[in-house]
């Protein structure tokens, strides 16, 4: 690995151990000094897991029994992968109104990798850990946290499996 790419897994890693709530401004910091992801890098079968922000999202996805996204292509995403009582994977279009694609969009100022549900005004960006790994931001009027009068997004992470 090289050496830029050795000191994101290293922070990801601290940041995915961590117990307790996570500022958004240190995940933004970290999400900061990432490459953004193409659509082909985005492409296979991810595990997902979410940084505990405070979010009011946060536990959602646990309760979805949510296993990660699959991508078989920029036109067929699987944005909700959970597993059923006995442990199998099901694309679960219920809880979001559908799937979703990949496209290129601009945010924060570069032009990443980004999901687009269809049945949600919701978008997540991806930016690039390792060859294995995405930090992912979700965005759009159906995703943000606006309890506290600032909106705020949702974070969360991608495995390649």
């Amino acid at each position: 690995m090289n050496p830029v790419t050795t000191a994101a897994r290293k922070t990801f890693t601290a940041l995915t151990e961590r117990d307790g709530e996570i500022p958004d401004a240190e995940l933004d910091a970290f999400w900061d000094t990432l490459q953004p992801a193409t659509i082909d890098f985005m492409v296979g079968e991810w595990k997902g897991g979410e940084f505990e922000t405070g979010h009011q999202a946060n536990g959602f996805m646990k309760r979805l029994n949510w296993f990660g996204k699959t991508f078989h292509s920029a036109s067929d995403a699987k944005p909700l992968v959970c597993l059923d009582a006995d442990g199998n994977k099901f694309s679960n279009t219920e809880a979001m109104n559908g799937e979703a694609s990949l496209w290129l969009e601009e945010f924060r100022g570069e032009v990443t990798a980004s999901m687009v549900y269809d049945g949600k005004p919701v978008h997540d960006h991806f930016k690039k850990v390792d060859d294995d790994t995405v930090m992912g931001i979700m965005n759009g009027k159906g995703a943000m946290d606006t309890r506290s009068g600032a909106p705020r997004h949702l974070y969360f992470y991608l495995e390649r499996v």
